[in-house]
């Protein structure tokens, strides 16, 4: 069976692309922080579809965690052929005023660790001639992003850098896709922070909705799939209206209500 690694597996956008995998039989590597919850799903997905499922709790925001994963599918002899980098989290404020550590950390995470995963695995898939490697970005990607700037900005990296992978790997046999949700129902608000404010009170997309679209489209080999009819609109428009218009409006958006 060919095996899916995926960070950020114990819950939302991850435990779905978990689900998914295992419903089409691929054996899984699961990371997250939390183990307990890791191990929850592992022994959920490994009873429904009888695939096997390892488990690494390693915290991403740990400038040595990707090498510690890396270890483990070493030692267990393991051939990642999806490799599904999906570990990431916001933060919701003025940059001035946020914990400067959480944002080293989110660069850690969102960035850091994708990157570090990605280039240890990928010379192997070349080698083989097949591969996948679905990265989680963002519409956040798409604009400058007043109130989450960091955030934002990270997503930017993440849209940017797959895009220009993707292209590197034409020919191969490997592909790099980007998936780019809006507004989606996971921790992810709570946990930035803004859970209240008018982006997320507009309307999100379920999780399981993006996990199935960007898991096709990952498959069919596409560089890039924008989540949501809304969410295609404001990417397209976001490339035509004056930057400072694009700017204004993701302020409004970010900003709790006081």
């Amino acid at each position: 069976m060919a095996t899916a690694l995926i960070t950020g597996a114990s819950a939302g956008l991850g435990a779905e692309f978990a689900r998914l995998f295992a419903a089409d039989k691929h054996d899984l590597v699961l990371v997250a922080r939390r183990r307990d919850r890791l191990d929850a799903l592992a022994a959920e997905l490994s009873a429904a579809h009888g695939v096997t499922v390892h488990v690494v709790a390693a915290d991403l925001m740990d400038p040595a965690a990707p090498r510690v994963i890396l270890d483990e599918v070493e030692r267990l002899g393991l051939a990642v052929e999806f490799l599904v980098n999906n570990a990431g989290f916001g933060t919701n404020g003025p940059f001035w005023e946020l914990d400067a550590d959480r944002e080293r950390g989110m660069i850690e995470v969102n960035i850091t660790a994708l990157v570090v995963l990605t280039r240890a695995l990928l010379p192997a898939m070349v080698k083989r001639g097949h591969g996948r490697v679905l990265n989680v970005g963002s519409t956040a990607g798409f604009q400058p992003g007043p109130l989450m700037a960091g955030y934002y900005a990270t997503k930017a990296f993440v849209n940017s850098f797959t895009e220009a992978l993707a292209y590197e790997l034409r020919g191969t046999g490997v592909t790099a896709t980007v998936s780019c949700p809006g507004a989606t129902a996971t921790e992810f608000a709570g946990i930035a922070g803004n859970d209240k404010s008018k982006l997320f009170q507009a309307g999100a997309m379920t999780a399981t909705e993006v996990a199935a679209g960007a898991y096709r489209a990952m498959h069919a080999g596409r560089t890039m799939v924008v989540h949501g009819a809304l969410n295609k609109l404001s990417a397209w428009s976001s490339g035509l209206s004056p930057r400072s218009v694009v700017v204004a409006i993701a302020a409004a958006l970010n900003r709790r209500p006081s």
